[in-house]
């Protein structure tokens, strides 16, 4: 172990000596735990860290001018759609996703790490209930939709097959995601295909520089955003294990997206059709005020221009169709090629640049006392896992239905969006929809007919609650065969023993 003057000398070179401020009242164990953490700090990066930071925080805000000129929507060839275009072609996609899902050349990567405060709760979102009548977690849903895909490549093409769960932690979620698979035997998942590993932490800043103390004895440390994904998949040796594996392809998605179709077989195909080595699933932006950004070209080049650079008048541009030209709202959702995402971990990574979170960080005063900020005080440092579009030789985005596939988790309830009401509400109106398309009728509590209503409005709850067991029904698919012509009781709740239930009774 580092020495105290070893570390102190270190702390000296980085211009961060005030981090052993407290170590004269700290007991041995707290010394050795502060020593320990401190001795990992390289002193030259830790000095560019917090210079970095508080050179960019103290860049202005606000949209860049001289974008608007150097601004493109992505050319029309390389932009797929679930809802417009030719339904063969759709055929096609999805025939060639299930194709390459049945040959086990499939992945996909979660990224986990963030912690849920703005949700108002100290564990992972992947645990949250948002209270849906089978009070299914966030990884219990995905968990199950990963099983339900694989069945159904292996019964198009004949065979067993496996869809690897990659998921990326941090230091806050790393413990608490792993005893929940093992006490949740993996969602029926074979424990050898769930890989859990864990992203880099980095410190956090205070405006003036400094790196902040958590406690006495503890640094205040963040994960480094979902872009720190491509460091941690050379830190585990993440890569090397999907080749050992045979995967070719990889589905990057978030974890807050209560809606995401995990390995989507009509996204993967287009992507793989396509030529891409890495393409975004978009949805169509509600206004030009929405705060997501959007996948265009700056100078030719394909990224992700965050809301707040560009323009109100740029963001309010049209279409010759009145659609707004920058209408691909990024949601997370990637497709990647393995081959990609090794040449971006070896030559690519150095080159993307942190962006700016300003937090509110818990930290001790000069007296060590505990301070919890009521407004923000500090810099977390983050990379996105989209900062590696630039690099793409064929980047392709892919329009879908946001009441289909994006509803994220982000604010308690009582927030106007992104909470758990709207993220249940989008669930339950979307298996509404399905059971009503697959001939469904329902009934309330007291046996009085419900309105069948196909095409709900944004925002409003069914008529009926019912919810479909993605091991049921992955998009829909199939389920006429357990509604058609059924007059059901709301709620509903459509599992593997309720459809059993509903084959067997029917008329022979």
């Amino acid at each position: 172990m580092a020495s105290e003057r070893d570390v102190r000398a270190r702390l000296r070179l980085a211009g961060q000596e005030h981090l052993l401020r407290f170590w004269d009242e700290l007991a041995p164990g707290p010394r050795a735990a502060l020593l320990a953490q401190l001795a990992e700090l390289d002193p030259v990066a830790l000095r560019e860290h917090c210079q970095r930071a508080a050179a960019a925080c103290a860049r202005p805000p606000g949209p860049c001018p001289e974008l608007a000129a150097r601004l493109r929507p992505l050319p029309p060839e390389r932009v797929g759609s679930m809802s417009h275009g030719d339904p063969e072609a759709r055929q096609r996609w999805e025939e060639e996703g299930l194709r390459q899902i049945a040959l086990n050349k499939v992945a996909v990567l979660l990224l986990a790490g963030g912690q849920g405060t703005r949700l108002g709760v100290d564990y992972p979102k992947g645990m949250y209930r948002v209270g849906l009548p089978s009070q299914k977690t966030l990884y219990q849903l995905q968990a199950e939709r990963i099983r339900r895909v694989q069945q159904l490549a292996g019964e198009r093409h004949g065979v067993c097959c496996t869809v690897p769960w990659y998921v990326m932690t941090s230091e806050f979620t790393l413990g608490p995601t792993a005893t929940f698979f093992r006490e949740h035997d993996f969602f029926q998942l074979d424990p050898s295909n769930v890989v859990l590993f864990e992203q880099r932490m980095l410190p956090a800043v205070s405006f003036e520089g400094q790196a902040i103390l958590e406690r006495k004895d503890k640094v205040a440390l963040a994960p480094d955003g979902n872009g720190g994904l491509y460091r941690a998949l050379a830190d585990h040796q993440v890569l090397e294990d999907m080749q050992h594996r045979g995967v070719d392809f990889v589905h990057v998605y978030c974890v807050d997206n209560i809606l995401v179709r995990l390995a989507d077989p009509v996204f993967l195909g287009f992507c793989v059709l396509q030529g891409a080595d890495c393409g975004a699933k978009v949805v169509e932006k509600t206004d030009p005020q929405e705060p997501v950004g959007v996948v265009c070209q700056v100078d030719g080049v394909p990224q992700v221009v965050e809301y707040s650079e560009i323009s109100p008048e740029t963001a309010s541009l049209r279409a010759s169709d009145g659609s707004l030209l920058y209408n691909a709202g990024n949601i997370c959702n990637h497709f990647f090629t393995r081959g990609f995402l090794q040449t971006v971990a070896k030559e690519f990574e150095p080159l993307l640049q942190p962006h700016v979170a300003v937090k509110k960080v818990p930290h001790v005063d000069e007296q060590g006392a505990l301070v919890k900020p009521l407004k923000p005080n500090g810099i977390k440092m983050e990379k996105f896992v989209f900062d590696v579009f630039p690099f793409a030789s064929n980047l392709v985005a892919f329009q879908v239905q946001r009441e289909e596939e994006f509803s994220p988790l982000k604010n308690a309830d009582g927030a106007a969006s992104d909470s758990p009401s709207s993220a249940r509400r989008a669930l339950l109106a979307q298996h509404y929809r399905w059971a009503v398309r697959a001939g469904a009728r329902f009934l309330d509590a007291q046996g009085t007919p419900l309105p069948a209503q196909p095409c709900l409005p944004p925002n409003e709850d069914p008529p009926a609650i019912c919810e479909i067991s993605p091991l049921v029904s992955y998009a829909g698919e199939g389920l006429d065969v357990y509604l058609r012509g059924r007059t059901l009781r709301s709620p509903l709740i459509l599992d593997e023993t309720r459809a059993r239930e509903l084959l067997l009774a029917q008329d022979p």
